[in-house]
């Protein structure tokens, strides 16, 4: 059993070294940018807006407390619950051996301990309670892209392994999983039809765009 966790475990940074390695001076920009948290705040205000304008608001306002406690679920957990007891050093860790062959972006390095992602479990946990609530094809296609991307980041910075981000994304489906169970028997409802769904994928793609616009200038 632990000569198969260490062969997990050299996979592990094997993959996390050859991911890793796929980086300039742009990326780095547009990286480093693209997985911080405010910048993402006006999709998640046109998100709110179409949820207001499609359903009344009561029901509005449990979707929103079903996404939050998603997010609380999968953070708490993550950070509070799950790290401390696994006690994984980041790879970016000073005190981690292989923190001397990974690259890192403005010298951030994160905590001391990285398993699970927090990043990887908030976004695939929004992304799949956005899934079960408003089951739209385009939407779910544009939130599962932005969700990998997003946790592609921190590969790309040096502070998750991608067994972080795996263990991320399943704490994220199960909180999700669980929340929308509890909202259906709250509420009765298996979906809610969101008007205008463009509009959130339209916001993000111009904040992606944006980024990407920030990432060149900052480049040349």
């Amino acid at each position: 059993m632990n000569e198969i966790l260490q062969s997990l475990i050299q996979t592990d940074e094997h993959l996390l070294l050859f991911l890793n390695g796929f980086h300039n001076t742009l990326g780095d920009f547009f990286m480093y940018t693209f997985t911080g948290k405010f910048i993402w705040i006006p999709m998640y205000a046109a998100l709110l807006f179409v949820l207001l304008k499609s359903t009344q608001w009561m029901v509005a306002v449990c979707c929103v407390v079903a996404i939050a406690l998603t997010i609380v679920f999968a953070d708490q957990i993550c950070a509070s619950t799950l790290r401390p007891i696994v006690a994984r050093l980041r790879p970016s860790n000073l005190d981690n051996p292989i923190s001397e062959m990974v690259h890192i972006v403005n010298n951030k390095r994160g905590g001391a301990y990285g398993f699970p992602s927090c990043h990887a479990s908030n976004s695939f946990g929004l992304a799949f309670i956005i899934i079960y609530l408003f089951r739209n094809r385009r939407l779910t296609l544009f939130i599962l892209l932005w969700a990998t991307v997003n946790s592609y980041s921190r590969i790309y910075l040096g502070v998750h392994y991608p067994g972080d981000l795996l263990a991320g994304l399943i704490l994220g489906g199960v909180g999700a999983t669980l929340i929308y169970w509890l909202f259906r028997l709250a509420t009765k409802q298996k979906k809610i039809e969101l008007k205008n769904p463009q509009y959130v994928i339209y916001t993000g793609l111009l904040t992606t765009a944006g980024i990407f616009g920030y990432a060149l200038v900052m480049t040349l």
